[in-house]
């Protein structure tokens, strides 16, 4: 049996970020090419999550997070780890998963270290012609396989570090 791959258009992240968040799980992160299941993502919603970095105001670094859903937002981390994020939901609302893992890589900066993903996808749509993209492959995730808890290193965040919006495949 041949399952079509389908890329994940625009429409798939114009909805609630954890909505995204979750769906994400199961779906395939396309790298020039090379497909690996997503296994672990965050969802970072809007300008009151204090985890986002929204939160802290629009900035150069973060217009990205303000722009069309379905666009990468990537950013350097501690000045070496790469973050690869997909923004969902609105125009002008800042909101955004982060890829943290996907089979056979789990953290975010090894995953991107390990594809050579970089600033250059920043901005861009998540389409085939840049070179990077998410597709459905037909595989169905048991929701009871999904576990959810809170998100990784924002203990800066307050009661937003303890919200249950990391989501890791079982």
């Amino acid at each position: 049996m041949h399952t079509m791959n389908t890329m994940l258009d625009a429409a798939f992240f114009r909805h609630p970020v954890l909505t995204v968040a979750e769906e994400l799980i199961g779906k395939h992160l396309v790298v020039r090419g090379a497909s690996h299941m997503i296994t672990e993502v965050e969802a970072y919603d809007g300008p009151q999550d204090l985890a986002c970095h929204a939160s802290r105001g629009r900035t150069k670094r973060t217009e990205p997070m303000f722009g069309p859903s379905g666009h990468w937002y990537v950013y350097l981390c501690y000045g070496m780890y790469w973050m690869l994020n997909i923004v969902t939901g609105e125009e002008g609302y800042p909101a955004a998963v982060l890829i943290r893992g996907i089979r056979g890589h789990c953290g975010p900066g090894k995953l991107t270290r390990a594809l050579g993903i970089n600033g250059q996808f920043n901005a861009l749509p998540a389409i085939r012609s840049t070179g990077l993209w998410v597709e459905d492959r037909g595989e169905r995730i048991d929701v009871e396989r999904i576990r959810r808890t809170p998100r990784i290193g924002v203990a800066y965040a307050g009661e937003w570090a303890a919200k249950p919006y990391r989501f890791v495949l079982e």
